[in-house]
């Protein structure tokens, strides 16, 4: 929905993010793979099935993100994975501090953005849940 305003090389940056916010909690589950393979359907790019914690620069990665409103979209979108599981683990918290401290928004915008990505998580699940076959 969001992540189509992204420039190219935020786009293939933001995959990097979701990858390793997805494994930063060694939980890796399908709800986390689901919604990463919408992102990429939404931006129109491959996923990075080769994607490895270790070779990740987080600090490097947040610099491809200038305006504003790319900072936003990525926090937003972030917030959707975090809730995906219905679990806000420690790692995922200090991750988006991180981002949040990095992108110089304030704690309040992140409790707004944490709302918006548990809510639009649990319609995308309910959605899943109506159009699956039966």
């Amino acid at each position: 929905m969001l992540l189509m305003k992204l420039h190219p090389k935020e786009k293939f940056s933001f995959l990097q993010l979701a990858h390793y916010l997805a494994r930063i909690d060694n939980e890796y589950g399908e709800k986390e793979e689901e919604i990463i393979l919408e992102y990429c359907a939404e931006m129109g790019i491959d996923n990075d099935d080769d994607f490895e914690l270790e070779d990740f620069n987080l600090e490097s990665t947040l610099k491809d993100f200038k305006s504003k409103k790319s900072k936003k979209i990525v926090i937003l979108e972030l917030m959707i994975l975090i809730h995906a599981d219905d679990k806000f683990d420690l790692k995922e918290r200090t991750l988006i501090t991180e981002i949040n401290d990095a992108f110089d928004f304030s704690i309040k915008d992140i409790e707004f953005y944490s709302q918006w990505g548990k809510a639009v998580a649990a319609l995308y699940s309910q959605g899943r849940l109506f159009i699956q076959d039966k």
